[in-house]
């Protein structure tokens, strides 16, 4: 079996993901899943209470990193949109809006990341995203009157990042926001409007914002995709559980709660109102996970979600992620294809 797997792997890797950070995921994925066992772990996570959990432990395993392995960003460095440079016109940010003061956080840099601790227009945020899972989320920092920031555990669950609070080394699903193991076990962070778009369309919505730059741009390829094509392959990595029924894994859907709509049924219409929400799909954004270089990734469009209020619309949180996720985290929810 293990030289099956094995074989597997080496398959994969020829076919064009060749880096070591996923060499070292897909091997985690063969030899660490007896890591799922708290007694492995309390040397590591002494503070965090492992006695209080929502999941089966076995549900999660090691993505091949250590505790912050993957290191957060504390305190991110911005520059005018209009003195950014480096980043081409179409490439992905998540742009942000609180309190009118916009902000833009590359894919570019949240690659090699995963979390941007920040504060903006007065409010403690979280800016996430998980590159298995394409899965880009901004959480408020403030729970029962406390603030937190956050890491990485270097664990998964459902190919999704967990993440940890220093305050309590409770750990978080990201995907969800909800804390899955600890003393926070069951809160759920407040989810933050965002958008994942391009870099011309926070320009054009945002002429005064700012834009996330390196802090040292040297200790990190940004800009290079160490997950090279891998939203064309046909299964994700890293995943155990269940496909979706009628459309592949690895197709990008729009969550909004327990209903997604396919990113392929988005492009044909353009436009999908659903109740008072609005969904609209504009081209020109390239995508993170395709080509070495992000900048000449495949264009896979740009999303907005928008609620109507009488005459105005405003955003509304949601996630662009793939089939797969949004089955596995919500598996009675619908897929519109």
């Amino acid at each position: 079996m293990l030289e099956t797997q094995l074989s597997a792997a080496t398959r994969f890797l020829r076919t064009g993901i060749r880096t070591w950070l996923v060499a070292v995921l897909i091997m985690a994925a063969i030899v660490s899943t007896a890591a799922a066992n708290p007694e492995t772990w309390r040397y590591v996570w002494s503070r965090t209470d492992f006695s209080k959990h929502s999941i089966d432990y076995s549900e999660i395993f090691s993505g091949g990193v250590r505790k912050d392995g993957i290191p957060a960003i504390d305190d991110p460095k911005f520059v005018p949109i209009g003195q950014v440079s480096g980043l081409a016109e179409t490439e992905p940010v998540v742009g942000v809006t609180v309190n009118g003061v916009s902000r833009a956080y590359p894919l570019r840099i949240l690659m090699y990341h995963e979390i941007a601790n920040d504060t903006l227009g007065g409010v403690p945020i979280t800016v996430t995203y998980c590159p298995l899972c394409n899965s880009s989320i901004v959480f408020d920092r403030r729970l029962d009157g406390r603030v937190f920031d956050f890491g990485t555990t270097g664990n998964l669950r459902n190919s999704d990042l967990v993440m940890y609070d220093r305050q309590t080394e409770s750990w978080w699903q990201q995907f969800l926001g909800e804390a899955i193991v600890g003393e926070m076990t069951g809160k759920t962070l407040t989810m933050l409007p965002s958008r994942l778009e391009s870099v011309a369309r926070f320009r054009a919505r945002a002429p005064k914002g700012t834009v996330q730059v390196p802090t040292n741009a040297r200790i990190r390829p940004y800009g290079r995709n160490p997950y090279a094509y891998y939203d064309s392959k046909s299964r994700p990595m890293l995943y155990r559980g269940d496909f979706p029924d009628g459309i592949e894994p690895m197709v990008r859907v729009v969550a909004i709660g327990d209903e997604a709509w396919s990113l392929p049924l988005l492009r044909n219409k353009g436009t999908i109102t659903q109740g008072d929400i609005v969904i609209r799909w504009v081209a020109g954004q390239n995508s993170a996970l395709d080509t070495r270089l992000i900048a000449e990734g495949r264009d896979v469009g740009n999303i907005v979600v928008q609620r109507r209020q009488g005459d105005t619309l405003e955003d509304v949180t949601h996630d662009v992620t793939f089939a797969f996720v949004f089955h596995a985290f919500r598996p009675d929810g619908v897929i519109h294809k």
